[in-house]
């Protein structure tokens, strides 16, 4: 028998993580720092106007029209359990494809791309925030700061999606 590596599979909602490197979008989300795969991503917006969803619950800020395409806009603050953003901070948005659905991701900024290590890559650490840990699939240290990873299907998953 061969002792070779078989190639690593994809399972739903995870990257695979193995060898070489993976490149992430980085926000800040009330002075933490998140990342997102960069093949999530499809598009970065500045400040947008938004219009409410009546009984939408209270992580989804409402909708907006992105190039003629109807956009859900979920604030990631409230999603994470932090408190709201200062109305004198706009902040920015992320969009996100799921399941051919467009998702505005609202953050506080967003950052640069970062090509990181597979190898640094570290699964959550048991004394990460519970709700944080239901949402991504791990960290990076970086510089005495660290970098949560997040998931976007289970970020969205409040939503009740059925599952692709």
């Amino acid at each position: 028998m061969s002792n070779a590596k078989l190639p690593a599979k994809k399972t739903k909602g995870e990257e695979v993580v193995s060898g070489g490197s993976q490149d992430y979008v980085t926000m800040t989300i009330a002075d933490q720092l998140f990342g997102i795969p960069v093949l999530q991503v499809q598009d970065v917006l500045g400040h947008q106007k938004i219009t409410r969803i009546p009984l939408a619950p209270p992580e989804v800020a409402g909708s907006l029209n992105l190039r003629g395409r109807i956009v859900t806009a979920i604030d990631v603050r409230l999603r994470l359990n932090l408190s709201a953003r200062p109305k004198d901070k706009p902040g920015m948005s992320i969009v996100v494809d799921l399941r051919g659905e467009l998702y505005s991701l609202m953050v506080d900024s967003v950052g640069e791309v970062l090509s990181l290590s597979n190898e640094d890559f570290e699964r959550n650490p048991a004394t990460l925030d519970p709700r944080w840990r239901e949402v991504s699939t791990g960290i990076y240290r970086l510089n005495g700061q660290l970098m949560v990873v997040l998931d976007v299907p289970r970020l969205l998953n409040f939503t009740n999606m059925e599952a692709a």
